[in-house]
């Protein structure tokens, strides 16, 4: 091959890897892709569109889930990286509250109890006012304490993130053209993607007999990609390198929040009739 058309190959190789490099900039809340600062927005997942759609259909029928509590939602991967800690989110029973509340379930809390616990000594000790100004005017200015004052659950959601399998599926190539000669110009272009996953087990707990009513696992894989560009060449006295590549892979905490989503769902569902909800699940997953 002589020196022209090789030349014309690997610029061609070059033009088309800067023109499918786009800039990495924020996309807005309706897909549309815009640069400079970026804003907060509302942290919904594909399956948000299912839960809201529960709590509009109860609304509709007059259903009412059932008082919900949620436990611990712990990370038993047992990945952790020395550098940056844990690999996935151990927020996980926080997605399970935003979850429920999104469903227009009642929640109750027991994750923290902190602060209604120290509310509640100061209470049983007379140093808990909801008018504190009145604060020794009154020698009943105190906030009483009544006997089944505060709510109970009716079911809890406990469970766990299990799994976390790194490249369970792999593929890419690589490839070299250019002159023969140690000045000459030469192009290198490669791509690769994997595949891994990572699963929730969650687990509906009857809190008045502490049977375990309903159990469900989910698992979503996640697919990473990555494309890389090369160009060098010189001559005797100067030379030169232009690399670039694209990177992305679909976020792993994001996936946590999804799979959490779709649990409570699932779970939520199983307390009425089997039609009381047809139709938000097959809603979510077409939009997404």
């Amino acid at each position: 091959m002589t020196r022209r058309p090789v030349q014309t190959v690997i610029l061609a190789l070059a033009f088309a890897g800067l023109t499918a490099a786009a800039p990495a900039v924020a996309a807005g809340p309706d897909g549309t892709v815009r640069g400079g600062r970026v804003h907060a927005t509302g942290n919904a997942t594909p399956y948000t569109v299912a839960l809201t759609c529960m709590a509009e259909r109860n609304q509709t029928l007059g259903l009412q889930s059932p008082r919900m509590a949620v436990g611990r939602i712990g990370d038993l991967t047992g990945r952790v990286d020395f550098d940056t800690g844990a690999r996935v989110s151990q927020g996980a029973s926080l997605f399970a509250i935003t979850a429920l509340a999104r469903a227009g379930a009642p929640v109750v809390e027991r994750l923290d109890n902190t602060v209604s616990q120290i509310e509640l000594d100061y209470a049983q000790k007379h140093l808990l006012s909801d008018t504190p100004e009145l604060a020794g005017q009154s020698a009943e200015n105190f906030r009483p304490i009544f006997a089944g004052q505060v709510a109970g659950s009716e079911y809890f959601i406990v469970g766990g993130i299990t799994e976390l399998n790194y490249n369970i599926q792999s593929s890419g190539f690589s490839a070299q053209v250019g002159e023969a000669a140690v000045t000459g110009l030469r192009g290198r272009a490669g791509a690769s993607d994997y595949v891994m996953n990572v699963a929730v087990d969650l687990r509906l707990v009857d809190s008045r007999s502490q049977i375990v009513v309903d159990t469900v696992s989910f698992q979503k894989q996640l697919v990473g990609r990555e494309m890389n560009l090369g160009l060098s060449g010189g001559s005797t006295t100067v030379g030169g390198a232009l690399s670039g590549g694209t990177q992305a892979v679909e976020p792993l905490q994001a996936a946590v929040r999804t799979l959490v989503e779709r649990g409570v769902f699932e779970l939520l569902a199983g307390r009425q009739t089997a039609d009381a909800y047809s139709g938000c699940l097959e809603r979510a997953e077409i939009g997404s």
